[in-house]
């Protein structure tokens, strides 16, 4: 059956009463960028940071036209004055620093946001010449190597490998940054975020091209190694590998399940780092009807099984969660509308569909 779209007074009288329920127009097959664009600007540390006007006085306008853009942009959603906003300035700008995304194509949504953020941290960084980065195949660091920034402070998490020689038994620690965690996902029909996660954090062990060189043996010998999170971000962003490489490059078309809230990621810290709940705060996922393949858009659900029966002829996939720590002042909670509130949202009549809602209802 056809469905009627809302009228434009209805979506413009939904955007004056929520600030930052605001629309994005698509420039074309932009809606890769507009997903994640709409994810970070609903971060409410990041959009605090910018609405303050404290971004200004931090900001380096050699390398900053990019991110003065990005704040504009969130300005223009958290005004309330527009059911939609064009993200073209941002696009254009942004594409002088990275000609890949320049074009009005197709791109990936994980590329996209891990130069967003690299793009964000370089304009506001605080440089300290005596301090180093490292980055990981775990996940993507941010920057050029050194500084501080409001994106460091917010989305950096910190990871330790501990290796072990089986023969002579020493143990050795190789601390790594993150910014993105790409977790694998098990060969199952369904499974949740914890099973990606007990999949990336599990022991893993070290032969024959792989071995390391031992100091205390002094020799190449088999290890152990097994990471742990010893400081968790104030935001965490876990990217779903749905490709795999085992045999040939094959997409995995596997029902991730998430939580909504309490995600506790204590079984994979050290005893030093403090308790680490999140909140589900954001998600992309890749859908795509047989003749448009790889679109994207944001979407939360509590325990949200993403495959559900969108249309029978989609094909919907989890790109990457964002979540926000616990305990939070600022998190927005969310209950699903009802079926008399669905007339506002015309265009997903098969996806539970969150609200903001007073805390306690």
């Amino acid at each position: 059956p056809s469905v009627t779209p809302a009228l434009p007074e209805q979506l413009e009288d939904m955007s004056s009463q929520h600030p930052g329920l605001t629309g994005l127009q698509n420039l074309e097959n932009t809606c890769y960028m507009n997903a994640v664009l709409q994810c970070l600007c609903s971060l409410t540390p990041l959009v605090q940071y910018f609405l303050s006007g404290r971004w200004n006085t931090a900001l380096h306008e050699e390398t900053g036209e990019s991110a003065t853009a990005f704040g504009c942009l969130i300005s223009d959603m958290w005004l309330g004055e527009f059911d939609y906003v064009s993200p073209e300035a941002f696009h254009s700008v942004f594409g002088k620093r990275y000609p890949a995304f320049s074009r009005r194509t197709q791109h990936d949504a994980q590329e996209f946001l891990i130069c967003v953020l690299d793009d964000l941290h370089e304009a506001f960084k605080e440089v300290r010449p005596s301090q180093g980065r490292h980055s990981s195949d775990a996940g993507a660091s941010t920057g050029s190597g050194s500084g501080t920034s409001i994106i460091t402070k917010l989305f950096e998490g910190q990871l330790s490998y501990g290796i072990r020689c089986l023969k002579c038994k020493a143990l050795a620690d190789r601390p790594e940054s993150f910014t993105v965690l790409s977790l694998p996902i098990p060969s199952t029909t369904v499974c949740s975020l914890q099973d990606c996660l007990e999949c990336f954090f599990q022991p893993d062990t070290l032969t024959r091209n792989n071995q390391i060189h031992c100091y205390w043996c002094g020799g190449n010998q088999d290890a152990t190694v097994k990471a742990s999170i010893t400081k968790a971000p104030q935001i965490i962003i876990f990217h779903l590998k749905r490709y795999s490489l085992s045999g040939h490059r094959r997409k995995l078309s596997t029902t991730v399940c998430y939580p909504f809230r309490d995600l506790d990621l204590s079984p994979y810290s050290t005893v030093s780092c403090n308790k680490a709940e999140y909140s589900l705060c954001a998600v992309v996922v890749s859908f795509a009807f047989p003749a448009f393949i790889g679109n994207a858009l944001p979407h939360g659900a509590d325990e949200a099984c993403v495959g559900l029966d969108f249309m029978y002829d989609l094909y919907f996939n989890v790109c990457f969660v964002v979540c926000l720590l616990l305990p939070a002042m600022d998190i927005v909670q969310y209950q699903y509308v009802t079926e008399g509130e669905r007339s506002n949202f015309p265009f997903f009549p098969n996806i539970p569909i969150l609200k903001e809602c007073t805390p306690g209802t």
